[in-house]
């Protein structure tokens, strides 16, 4: 009776101590993630354009393009 007790202790301490490792495992990783997200978010606006501004800039270089093409068309009917 005694060595079933014993096998049964033993099965669970070692069932506990891999939950536990698992759960230890898993929350470094979620902190870790927590932090690259969190550099993440400040790298973003550093790298990357955002998709207001991005269409705010070609809009202004398609103007700019149009003038130019509009003045070479009445620079060509001149001729």
């Amino acid at each position: 009776m005694e060595i079933e007790i014993s096998i049964v202790n033993t099965f669970v301490l070692i069932c506990a101590s891999v939950f536990g490792w698992l759960i230890r495992t898993l929350w470094g990783a979620t902190r870790e993630l927590k932090d690259d997200l969190t550099k993440l978010k400040e790298e973003m606006p550093i790298k990357f354009v955002l998709k207001d501004d991005y269409k705010t800039d070609i809009r202004e270089i398609k103007d700019m393009l149009k003038s130019i093409f509009d003045r070479l068309d009445h620079k060509a009917d001149k001729e």
